[in-house]
């Protein structure tokens, strides 16, 4: 009996020291005496009020919460909020701070020190540009009898100008233009997008739609994730930005309508219904932009991607960081496959992964601007003189060293032009004495050739890589 009892012992030993204890005894002294506090991480899909991720209040000054056994060696990343993203931690002077990690092991506790609160007002008032505007605070979503926060960026022209302009809609509308409204740093695309008009480089209009919180991880998934149970109304939120939301947009901004000028982009499980969105709906979008993609999520999406092949031209940019989880670079190496052999061009993908990136808005923040330029590279290139432009065949396409073209091309008064996606000509030649081009010394990354004569001009797109 004496035995059996040590063996539980033991037994109920180890199983304690295997779950994680989180105690929290250090807040701002201005936090409420009746503050909830919550956990928001990758185990519950960043729900910032998660209520079975609620911390127990232990005394008036302590929060407690444990975590049970995980694998060993698993990481998870995590904040603290009192229910919001408008209430999440913060660093001493309001500035944002990098998610939490814990590695599993051999379990214990941790004391986690909570400096600020993002509703402090430490963080230095909004940063949203002025040609930022939230077009609507509650617009309508018939598709959920919901309501929602739309953003708008307009072009630094727009109220100068008759202009038409291309639109981008993007996920997570909270996160991309203001740092009042993010919880954990912004995209600062108004920002990005405002320095390249400064360089005489045409922007979009952007449409940012906020994420709906606890709906969030609903809405962003097509299908349901049988481990967790939730997931699946994916379809009805593309529904919304298709048949409520872009005809709204249409119909009350100056927008270049049709399907070349239309895209979409996201992060994460944004990164998963941008792709969904883009394939399902190819008479709507010509462009995606997939940050960080979710593909974990569902095995459907797989199937999906086969089932949805390449109906029309179309621009697929995937980036992601080699420091996400184990199977985000596999993953997207693999869907880079799977759309090939659904029809896309290799010239129609844009695949990166960047050395020491982290899942979070740093990253897509640092990447927005390369992945705009090349997903909207004909826009940007686009050529206004009076003369017959043909299209311009180049072989082979990627290419690491040289690339050719048709010999008729080639006369004797013909000059040649090479352009990167910032609009700076990289090489020029003229006269043009051979149908190839030595590209080893240009740096990776998508380009714009022209070769022009007194009568006519061929331009083609390829990538160095």
């Amino acid at each position: 009996m004496r035995k059996l009892l040590i063996s539980l012992l033991v037994i109920f030993s180890f199983l304690a020291n295997a779950q994680l204890t989180i105690l929290i005894d250090s807040v701002p002294e201005y936090t409420p005496n009746d503050a909830d506090i919550y956990l928001a991480g990758d185990l519950n899909s960043w729900n910032p009020a998660d209520p079975n991720f609620k911390l127990a209040k232990i005394t008036e000054i302590t929060w407690q919460i444990i975590l049970p056994e995980m694998d060993h060696g698993r990481v998870i990343q995590f904040k603290f909020t009192r229910g919001s993203w408008g209430t999440v931690e913060k660093g001493a002077n309001g500035e944002e701070i990098s998610d939490r990690h814990y590695t599993f092991g051999n379990g214990g506790t941790i004391n986690p020190i909570i400096l600020n609160w993002a509703d402090n007002g430490g963080g230095g008032g909004s940063t949203a540009s002025d040609n930022v505007s939230i077009m609507d605070d509650a617009f309508y979503m018939p598709q959920f009898d919901r309501n929602r926060r739309i953003w708008i960026y307009l072009p630094p022209d727009y109220e100068t100008s008759e202009n038409r302009y291309p639109v981008l809609y993007m996920h997570d509308g909270q996160n991309l233009f203001d740092i009042q409204t993010s919880f954990a740093g912004e995209w600062e695309v108004d920002e990005t997008l405002d320095a390249l008009y400064s360089t005489s480089l045409p922007v979009p209009i952007v449409v940012g739609i906020d994420n709906g919180g606890i709906n969030r991880t609903d809405e962003y998934t097509p299908w349901v994730n049988q481990e967790y149970g939730v997931g699946g109304e994916g379809s009805l939120y593309i529904d919304f930005i298709i048949e409520t939301l872009k005809p709204f947009i249409d119909g009350n901004y100056r927008t270049m309508a049709d399907r070349n000028n239309t895209a979409i982009m996201g992060s994460s499980l944004g990164g998963l219904i941008s792709h969904y969105g883009s394939l399902k709906f190819q008479n709507t979008f010509s462009k995606a932009g997939i940050f960080s993609p979710s593909y974990w999520w569902s095995d459907t999406v797989w199937t999906f991607t086969n089932e949805n092949p390449k109906q029309s031209e179309m621009m697929i940019y995937q980036m992601c960081g080699d420091q996400e989880s184990a199977s985000t670079v596999p993953n997207m190496n693999l869907m880079n496959t799977y759309l090939i052999d659904a029809g896309f061009l290799p010239n129609e993908l844009f695949l990166k992964v960047v050395v020491g990136g982290q899942h979070n808005e740093q990253l897509w923040r640092n990447e927005f601007e390369e992945a705009y330029l090349w997903l909207f590279s004909d826009y940007i290139s686009s050529i206004t003189e009076h003369r017959l432009i043909n299209k311009l065949e180049i072989v082979p396409n990627p290419s690491s060293n040289k690339i050719s073209f048709p010999d008729y091309v080639i006369s004797n008064n013909d000059s040649i032009e090479i352009i990167d996606m910032n609009g700076i000509a990289v090489l020029s030649k003229s006269p043009l004495k051979r149908n190839s081009v030595n590209i080893s010394k240009l740096n990776v990354g998508t380009y714009v050739i022209r070769i022009t004569n007194d009568n006519e001009a061929f331009e083609g797109k390829f990538i160095r890589k």
